[in-house]
């Protein structure tokens, strides 16, 4: 299914809305490092609205420009909150905040091209399944930032591994969004 333009009201429905929910929880979470139980929840919280959104918006056919662009652009809000706050906590350094973010690195340009081209948003197909490797690094993410809060024993294998995935991730979406050939056929090999 090919995607196009940007429409206001793909905002107000269910998958725009739930993006758009990553914004007050990405506000709220500096707030909560004095109260750890609610830090993990407004993660949990986060990450279960990044799974619904794409979800939602493929099985009830509201898959467009708009929610394309949005989910990615409030994922970076989100997870840029995270890490600043985690840095100016002490929790993270900056170089462990960068390997956390290899995904997000990787994608910017992608989402910046996207965002700003009508011509790449025409070209775009959508892919019916989820991106594997994506899901897997946001799920890693979790855990090293889980891990941070904790302050786990074995934090920096979870970082390192994150940068792994993560860099796989950024691959397969810059694959399934340039060449929608080739990202059908990454998609039907990574399908659980």
């Amino acid at each position: 299914m090919s995607i196009g333009r940007y429409r206001l009201r793909d905002l107000v429905r269910v998958p725009g809305l739930l993006s758009l929910s990553r914004i007050p929880l990405a506000v709220a979470f500096p707030f909560t490092l004095s109260h750890l139980g609610l830090a993990f929840g407004i993660l949990l919280t986060a990450g279960v609205t990044d799974v619904l959104d794409g979800w939602y918006a493929r099985r009830f056919g509201q898959v467009s420009a708009t929610g394309s662009a949005l989910d990615p652009t409030t994922d970076k809000i989100f997870v840029t909150m995270v890490a600043i706050t985690l840095v100016v906590g002490g929790y993270l350094s900056t170089g462990e905040v960068l390997l956390l973010s290899t995904r997000e690195l990787g994608e910017l340009p992608l989402v910046l091209w996207l965002a700003l081209s009508s011509n790449a948003r025409r070209m775009r197909v959508e892919h019916p399944t989820a991106n594997v490797a994506g899901k897997t690094a946001t799920a890693m993410q979790f855990a090293s930032v889980s891990g941070a809060l904790l302050r786990a024993r074995h934090e920096g294998l979870l970082v390192v591994g994150t940068a792994v995935v993560g860099v796989a991730a950024a691959f397969t979406y810059w694959l399934r969004a340039i060449s929608p050939q080739m990202g059908k056929r990454v998609a039907r090999s990574t399908r659980p």
